[in-house]
């Protein structure tokens, strides 16, 4: 299952077109990724303070289907769908949410605006070295 985060096209993120600008999908992404990393007990700063490592992305590999447009609401999603000892692939959509939705359900119809498949890799914080995820984050992305 996928996580889901809700977000909302700003003026900022559009560009000189009225469309969203290519690259804040990758803002997008990582907001989707922090946030599900958050709802599973690890802020980012907290993973930082008490592991001394953090995730850094490594790749990035988008596909661009459908603009979105100023004030358009968006699903942005989040799912593992490799997972090394010293890395995570993550698959990732951007989705839009039809305006006369209130809530998305399983059955609602969502257009697919980007999809993206992100490598993020864990360091060592201190020197940016590659290292092993901790096996409780692990633990938890597993289940």
């Amino acid at each position: 299952m996928a996580f889901e985060w809700p977000v909302r096209v700003y003026w900022e993120d559009t560009d000189a077109g009225g469309i969203v600008f290519y690259a804040n999908y990758l803002k997008f992404f990582e907001r989707a990724r922090t946030e599900w990393l958050r709802s599973l007990g690890f802020g980012q700063h907290d993973m930082r303070e008490q592991t001394g490592g953090m995730f850094v992305v490594t790749g990035a590999n988008l596909r661009y289907h459908r603009p979105a447009r100023l004030d358009d609401e968006l699903i942005v999603t989040a799912a593992v769908s490799e997972m090394g000892k010293a890395s995570l692939t993550i698959e990732q959509k951007a989705l839009l949410k039809p305006a006369q939705m209130n809530q998305v359900t399983s059955s609602s119809p969502l257009s697919l605006l980007c999809e993206a498949s992100i490598r993020i890799g864990w360091v060592d914080a201190a020197h940016m070295r590659p290292s092993r995820i901790p096996g409780t984050l692990l633990e938890q992305l597993k289940s």
